[in-house]
């Protein structure tokens, strides 16, 4: 048996302070402890010195100079590494947090500060109702005090604090209908989709209902004018997926911007998606408004009047009602797909007829862009046969070789229209070796461009004109096309002015309100309203989004990086499905590299630089100017993971092939 003096010689001295929850003040002990005490232990010996009868379940040690939970409470202090210079916290785990909505509005909430950001975002959108947490992520505010400042004094919508621990009766209780069990998703583990829908649980949830439009004076307060560079800036805050909030100096308290970060959004159902699809209409609004995204001027009237359609129906005194929107009963489809499959019959997987796919052949307009050159479009014979182009001469020269061809399997395919100037052209960007080829292709007239792009579309998917899926995708284009059309439809009346009871301005970002009169922007809304007054409230809200996903610079993130070899900084794009390398003088894309091509990508962790090979020896390497390497390896991998996303599988993530591909080596 060891003497005390034998003790003292080997056990030394642990200072540990303890947080308690409610505004208690904090106790600091100091305890004689030895090397081989595990955590365990040491939480054993507070608990019993501290002799307050409270629960510290959710208590656990937090090393300040080190940044790290002990959470591992079989490991001992030597394992550790914890020594007498060392100062603990016994603090609970789950924490007070300031959540900033993609509406804007505010939350306060309390999350654990112990999990990975990865788990605590599946955490809030559980709680939230937000399916596919994996979309979402946590940004910090940009560190621009006055910015800040302007925000919290001048912004109405963040004034109004909506406290979820409040409504649900306490920390982790059940009092509200949004944390009630009966409100909790509950999902088939066979298909993976939800028992019930969420337009049954969200009749009265403010996070499913639109928020009013501010007045354009407030929205003015709010307009930033972006540069490329202050958007990569903005871009550097994203979380670390793989590492705590409090491994990253986030605090009790703090405020985060709750937003969707990869901009694939998998599944968007109307009947389970409430929420998600509201928030996400909301992202989109407020890029569209405070210009972090660009459009054209034809493009900002279509949102407004969207955005005008949507405030109309959700200022109406009609309840939201979800039941009517279009669905499939989930055990028909499922059925109809058997029977059909049994039968041999046609599915949407199956070609309708092999032996016989559809081709386009017209007269079009091509034009290749180069540098230093002016030359117009040109007409040349076009003729679409499986996923291929190959254009001609003119017609007659269509019975020999093609002039070229356009192999379309992996492309990207980006609208080129504006409906007022009747211009409908299908911008082609190519896979080659080391990037993408730009082609434009101009067609005549609407019903000739959505026949082009429609097939040009699966095309890109490797799926032929055959597919059932192309006249569907004709006809969505066209509805498209008439809904950017700003002039009204034949027959309609002139739109009454006295009808639109909301300010324009508030519908438009104020640099294009500034260009428009107030009463003639009235009308031009009110005009291409017209166009779309009979959608309903889930319909218009998903048509926002979709317009959205069509912009050029939809889903971009920028970065200010230095490729390898280069003497100046550059911006990189990351998208879904590619790399842009791009000049920060004139802002031009240089090269573009697709995820397709990539073979492998990894990190130096010691020079902080990413290197990333693609098909053919095609290599590219760069270090991280505007923000930490870990934030564009974590883009990168996110996106990978999220390509592997199926319905067939359940709502159950593989959390450990996301940290594999986007965690850090450090």
């Amino acid at each position: 048996m060891m003497t005390a003096a034998e003790y003292g010689h080997t056990s030394w001295e642990l200072s540990v302070q303890i947080d308690q929850r409610d505004g208690d003040k904090s106790m600091r002990f100091k305890l004689r402890v030895k090397g081989d005490l595990h955590i365990g232990g040491l939480m054993l010996k507070l608990v019993e010195k501290i002799k307050a009868p409270q629960d510290w379940s959710d208590h656990a040690l937090w090393w300040e100079q080190r940044k790290c939970w002990l959470l591992k409470t079989h490991w001992t202090l030597d394992k550790y590494g914890v020594q007498a210079d060392a100062t603990l916290r016994y603090t609970p785990q789950h924490k007070p947090l300031l959540l900033q909505l993609p509406n804007m509005k505010t939350i306060k909430m309390t999350v654990s500060f112990s999990s990975v950001v990865f788990k605590t975002v599946a955490d809030i959108c559980r709680a939230l109702n937000i399916r596919r947490s994996e979309e979402l992520s946590l940004l910090k505010p940009p560190d621009d005090p006055s910015k800040k400042k302007k925000k919290k004094e001048k912004n109405p919508l963040q004034d109004d604090i909506l406290d979820m621990d409040a409504l649900s009766g306490g920390p982790g209780g059940t009092g509200s209908p949004m944390y009630s069990k009966t409100m909790t998703a509950t999902y088939d583990p066979e298909n993976g989709m939800p028992v019930s829908a969420t337009s049954l649980w969200f009749g009265d949830n403010p996070l499913a209902a639109c928020q009013p439009n501010l007045t354009p004076a407030d929205l003015a307060k709010m307009y930033q004018p972006l540069s490329l560079v202050d958007k990569a800036i903005n871009n550097a805050g994203w979380l670390d997926s793989s590492c705590s909030l409090m491994e990253q100096d986030i605090q009790e308290d703090d405020r985060l911007l709750l937003r969707f970060k990869y901009h694939v959004f998998f599944d968007l159902n109307p009947k389970y998606d409430a929420v998600r699809i509201t928030q996400l209409y909301e992202q989109a609004r407020w890029s569209i408004l405070l210009e972090e995204i660009d459009c054209t001027d034809e493009e900002m009237l279509m949102f407004a009047s969207l955005q005008y359609h949507i405030c109309k129906l959700t200022m109406s005194s009609e309840p939201l009602d979800h039941s009517n929107e279009p669905e499939i009963d989930e055990v028909e489809a499922a059925l109809s797909n058997l029977e059909v499959t049994l039968e041999g019959g046609i599915t949407d997987r199956i070609l309708e007829d092999i032996t016989d796919i559809p081709e386009l052949a017209d007269s079009l307009r091509l034009f290749r862009p180069k540098r230093l050159t002016l030359r117009p479009y040109k007409e040349y014979w076009f003729i679409f046969k499986d996923t291929t182009i190959s254009y001609y001469k003119n017609k007659e020269a269509s019975t020999g070789e093609p002039i070229e061809q356009f192999h379309l399997r992996g492309c990207e395919v980006v609208p080129d229209v504006n409906v007022t100037d009747k211009k409908f052209g299908i911008k082609l960007l190519l896979p080659v070796a080391d990037g993408m080829n730009e082609v434009y292709i101009r067609c005549d007239n609407e019903t000739q461009y959505a026949k082009w792009k429609a097939a040009c579309i699966l095309a890109s998917k490797g799926k032929t004109m055959a597919y059932s899926s192309y006249k569907s995708e004709v006809r969505n284009i066209q509805s498209f096309l008439q809904m950017k059309s700003l002039a009204p439809p034949p027959g309609q009346a002139t739109p009454n002015l006295d009808a639109m009871d909301i300010n324009s301005e508030c519908f438009v970002s104020p640099r294009y309100a500034k260009k428009q009169k107030t009463k003639q922007l009235a009308t031009r809304i009110l005009e291409a309203h017209q166009n779309i007054a009979r959608l309903s409230l889930m319909e218009a809200k998903m048509r926002f989004i979709q317009a959205w996903q069509s912009l050029p610079e939809f889903g971009i993130n920028y970065y200010i990086v230095r490729f390898r070899g280069s003497k100046k900084d550059e911006i990189l794009g990351i998208s879904y499905n590619r790399l842009i390398r791009i000049d920060m003088s004139s802002c031009l894309p240089v090269t573009t590299w697709r995820f397709a091509n990539m073979k492998q990508w990894n990190v130096n962790w010691e020079i902080r630089q990413v290197a990333i090979e693609f098909d053919q020896n095609v290599s590219t390497a760069f270090s991280c100017v505007s923000c930490d390497c870990k934030v564009v390896h974590e883009f990168i991998g996110g996106y990978i993971f999220l390509s592997t996303r199926s319905k067939d599988q359940n709502e159950t993530l593989d959390d450990e092939l996301f940290h594999k591909l986007t965690g850090g080596q450090e």
